[in-house]
């Protein structure tokens, strides 16, 4: 049985990659943003801008044959599971190179050589497909581990109860990480809910512990998923992970947040999960020369990414109904 009082060790060279990826993804949200204040990103889009602690700390506790399963709002989830910025961005601008070949925009972003198994923007609808993969593990007999991301407001969603209910009749190998942001869209999850942890304080009602833990900081997340899920491979069942953060953005684009309190926004800037971990990386001896070094390589990333994805072939409308059904067409219906 794993002790799961024990932390992973983590290294320099640990917070070094994953200061990276939190910039690489925090520009690529930036890019996102502009790209669509331009006219070049069509539809809505839901920036995560403010969760990359949860996303980063939580894939660094996963293996590559783990599977993902994350909300509409997703980029920071498909990118944490390697997507590149170039793949990210050309799939919100409907290119040809997109994740997708730009069938999926950014509500339905998905990254399956990275085992994330797509973005759904019916809140909740993820969740019983996360058990469904995590069951699919016990059947092979795999000691895969099945994680599904989801916002504060899915804890009030019928979807939620279910999936977490037989993943703990069924001792399934799956976690259920809670971004709590505060806000499901536009309404405080305090006014609408009966307890303070929307899924934290309902785990008690599956026989699960109540976990609640800073989602801004990568390496908090990292250790505990990293617990989470060794309990998991040993046999022992899910979890409920509740990671407090904050979204940057209002809900969407056409969103400018106006019903947030003054000054909360500002409170929660001073813990920015990549000011967290820069502050890490200060407390473990990385200079500023080093850091700089770090940062400007990010920009590059995303910078390069942008050109790229602008440059790329719209999608050839002929591929629209390819990679749609499990033979590749849609002959068989009739």
């Amino acid at each position: 049985m794993p002790d799961g009082t024990q932390t992973l060790p983590v290294s320099t060279q640990d917070l070094r990659g994953w200061y990276e990826q939190l910039l690489v993804i925090r520009g690529t949200e930036k890019a996102a943003f502009d790209l669509f204040m331009s006219g070049l990103v069509k539809g809505t889009t839901h920036l995560a801008a403010g969760h990359e602690g949860v996303a980063v700390g939580a894939s660094a506790a996963l293996r590559p044959d783990d599977y993902v399963w994350a909300t509409y709002r997703g980029h920071h989830h498909a990118m944490a599971r390697g997507l590149s910025p170039e793949a990210c961005l050309a799939e919100l601008m409907s290119k040809g190179t997109g994740a997708c070949e730009g069938k999926g925009g950014s509500m339905h972003l998905t990254y399956a050589p990275g085992n994330m198994m797509g973005s759904y923007a019916i809140v909740g609808s993820h969740m019983p497909m996360a058990v469904g993969s995590a069951w699919s593990a016990v059947l092979r007999e795999t000691d895969q581990v099945s994680v599904a991301f989801f916002g504060d407001g899915a804890t009030n969603i019928g979807a939620f109860h279910e999936a977490v209910n037989l993943a703990v009749v069924w001792k399934l190998p799956v976690i259920f990480i809670c971004e709590n942001n505060l806000y499901m869209e536009y309404t405080p999850i305090s006014s609408v809910t009966a307890v303070e942890h929307p899924a934290a304080d309902r785990a008690a009602a599956y026989s699960l512990p109540r976990i609640v833990i800073d989602g801004n900081d990568v390496v908090t997340v990292r250790d505990e998923v990293g617990k989470a899920v060794a309990r998991a491979r040993a046999g022992e069942g899910p979890s409920i992970i509740e990671c407090l953060t904050y979204r940057h953005y209002g809900h969407s684009r056409t969103d400018p947040a106006k019903y947030r309190p003054e000054g909360e926004l500002e409170q929660w800037l001073m813990r920015d999960p990549v000011t967290v971990l820069r502050d890490q990386l200060v407390e473990a001896g990385v200079g500023e020369d080093e850091l700089t070094v770090i940062e400007g390589r990010a920009q590059q990333m995303v910078t390069h990414a942008v050109e790229a994805a602008k440059a790329a072939p719209l999608s050839d409308p002929r591929e629209a109904f390819t990679d749609v059904w499990a033979d590749g067409g849609s002959q068989w219906r009739t």
